[in-house]
């Protein structure tokens, strides 16, 4: 797999810092907050873990920090820009270029073949045509799939769907690449291979989040944060462990 090219790699501004975060989900007369006051800083080229009980904030911590949801309090900068002070507009133009975004449930078009499903968000951010085929094509080569880029999401295997959905998350090589939960709806086997993916990747610079309630995905983190109650009550730099 050839090397991917982070040519800011040697910027030693942190890739994002939250600051003071918080998010109150509000039902009725009843407030709940999910993540209260939190701090949180992720350098580029890490792979950073994020652990914790059911409830504790963290799909919440990922859908804020990358501007998914809205905030009730604090700053997230990513790449040094506020998302928050930007309009809606501006938030997912500047998502759509500099994040991936990797789910438990794949979130595969059902209707595309595997490279349209691939080529969808550059030619959501004006990519010509041609040329988004042929970047869609060479990831999907990269993820071991070249020969499945015209097979429909029901024709491909779980692995392969979460494999396709990791290529359409790095297709347009952003900044920093979320997943959460990314091997949740995987069998062992599977699992494992799409995590020897993502921490090769990794290890080639690309900076990623990851959600998961496996001990073993979470440990073999170089970062290992763990969550309870919206707040951080552990943040670990670890040896990686070998996957």
């Amino acid at each position: 797999m050839a090397t991917l090219d982070k040519g800011h790699s040697t910027n030693q501004q942190p890739l994002l810092r939250a600051l003071s975060v918080t998010k109150i989900y509000r039902t009725g007369q009843q407030e709940v907050t999910a993540l209260d006051r939190l701090d949180i800083t992720v350098r580029r080229g890490e792979m950073l873990a994020v652990m914790g009980p059911s409830g504790s904030g963290k799909t919440t911590l990922l859908n804020c920090l990358s501007g998914l949801d809205d905030i009730d309090g604090g700053r997230v900068l990513v790449e040094g820009r506020d998302l928050f002070a930007m309009t809606d507009h501006e938030r997912t133009a500047h998502r759509a270029k500099s994040m991936g975004f990797i789910f438990q449930a794949f979130n595969l078009i059902p209707v595309f073949n595997a490279v349209e499903n691939v080529e969808l968000p550059l030619l959501l951010v004006g990519a010509r045509a041609r040329e988004a085929r042929s970047r869609a094509l060479d990831m999907l080569t990269r993820v071991g799939l070249g020969e499945r880029a015209s097979h429909r999401p029901n024709e491909l295997s779980g692995g392969e769907q979460q494999r396709v959905a990791i290529a359409r998350a790095l297709v347009a090589t952003p900044a920093i690449v979320w997943a959460d939960e990314p091997t949740g709806n995987l069998d062992t086997v599977m699992a494992a291979q799409v995590m020897d993916l993502l921490r090769q990747l990794n290890e080639e610079g690309q900076t990623i989040v990851l959600v998961t309630h496996d001990p073993g995905i979470g440990h073999s983190a170089k970062r290992l944060v763990r969550m309870l109650d919206g707040h951080l009550v552990h943040d670990e730099m670890r040896e990686r462990v070998p996957g």
